[in-house]
């Protein structure tokens, strides 16, 4: 088996990703393929952090294009990110590899509070971190949360699993004639305005030198394969 050329990295899961073939929700079958794939990975001596979006369970956004309030409805999303969190991290568990969930919005009785040095400290130890809760404060999404989390926890790099593998000139799903790109600049993603992540996020991300893998999280070959560089991606760095 090829090495891993990374010792610690943060994957960020998108919430619409986990819903796998559903509309809403989380498909059990697909949360267990993922955890699957993280298990093999930490296995194979990598120090893994993820955090997931909340997409597939509530989007403050909508609630605020809908007349209601951003501040409540972040908050909400928030919330469906610790449901997740739990989630994969007993699926993660099931499978053999111990997890530990942290959350940005303090609920003790549900996870410890995230700080970067017990998450560091449980990273050490080997087990997989899971940070729910975003960034603990509304107006910002989970993607920044993800650059955020990478770099206070000093990861090698940030990987973002979607539905695509990787990150395209135009949405592929609605342009066949989009094109893939294989490398690419933070400062084109933000110039072009390609938004498999959120400007901010990018912008964290150049700003601290930390490259991004962009990949399909269901790709064959899993996680390992992309960090080994045998699945299609796009890096950004």
């Amino acid at each position: 088996m090829a090495d891993i050329p990374y010792k610690r990295i943060l994957l960020k899961v998108s919430g619409e990703a986990l819903a796998g073939d559903q509309n809403f929700g989380i498909e059990a079958k697909f949360l267990s393929s993922v955890a699957a794939q993280i298990v093999e990975t930490s296995r194979q001596g990598v120090q893994i952090a993820i955090v997931i979006g909340a997409g597939n369970i509530f989007r403050g956004l909508k609630v605020a294009a809908e007349g209601g309030d951003r501040v409540t409805g972040d908050l909400m999303g928030m919330l469906g990110t610790v449901i997740k969190s739990l989630a994969l991290g007993q699926e993660i568990c099931k499978q053999g590899v111990d997890a530990k969930v942290f959350s940005s919005v303090s609920m003790h009785s549900v996870a410890d509070v995230f700080t970067a040095l017990d998450a560091k400290r449980a990273l050490k130890s080997g087990q997989v971190v899971i940070c729910g809760g975003g960034t603990g404060n509304p107006f910002f999404t989970t993607d920044t949360a993800a650059a955020l989390k990478a770099i206070e926890l000093d990861c090698d790099i940030l990987l973002k699993g979607t539905k695509v593998d990787g990150i395209y000139s135009a949405d592929p799903e609605k342009d066949p004639n989009a094109s893939r790109f294989e490398t690419i600049s933070h400062e084109q993603v933000i110039s072009k305005d390609l938004r498999v992540m959120d400007t901010a996020a990018f912008a964290l991300a150049r700003d601290n030198k930390l490259p991004i893998l962009v990949y399909a999280l269901g790709a064959s070959g899993g996680l390992s394969g992309v960090l080994q560089g045998k699945v299609p991606s796009t890096r950004v760095g």
